[in-house]
C-alpha cells in the first residue's frame, strides 16, 4: 500500500512524535498507531461508541487512530484518545488527544488500540 502524502501539519507532526517516542521508550504500540495514522484518509478507521461498549472493559485506556463517532451509548467509563471525534461523540464522552495518552502510558503497555 502506498503511503499517503498528508497535508495536515498536525498529523505529520503527530506521526513523527509517535515514531520518536516509540524508539525512545521501546514501545511498539505507539509505532503501530503511527502506522495506522499514515494511511490515506479514506482508509482511516471510524469507530462508534456502540463498538467501544462491546469490546472494552471498564477504565481501559483506548486509542483510536482515526475518528470516534457518536452512534450508540457507552455504559462504562473509559479513557478515550482519538485523532478526531465527531461533535456527537464529544457531547457524550470526554475525548483526550493522542499526545495526552502518550503522557498517561508512555510505554504503551496498558492501552488498547481499536481499529
Amino acid at each position: 500500500m502506498k503511503k499517503a502524502n498528508h497535508t495536515n501539519e498536525h498529523l505529520k507532526n503527530l506521526i513523527v512524535e509517535l515514531k520518536v517516542h516509540s524508539e525512545k521508550e521501546n514501545a511498539p504500540a505507539w509505532k503501530a498507531i503511527a502506522k495506522e495514522l499514515e494511511k490515506p484518509t479514506r482508509r482511516k478507521r471510524k469507530v462508534n461508541l456502540s463498538k467501544l461498549n462491546k469490546v472494552t472493559n471498564k477504565d481501559e485506556l483506548v486509542v483510536i487512530p482515526g475518528k470516534l463517532l457518536g452512534d450508540g451509548e457507552l455504559e462504562h467509563t473509559l479513557k478515550i484518545a482519538a485523532f478526531q471525534a465527531s461533535e456527537t461523540a464529544r457531547e457524550k464522552v470526554k475525548v483526550m488527544t493522542i499526545q495526552e495518552a502518550i503522557k498517561e502510558d508512555p510505554k504503551g503497555k496498558k492501552l488498547r488500540i481499536i481499529c
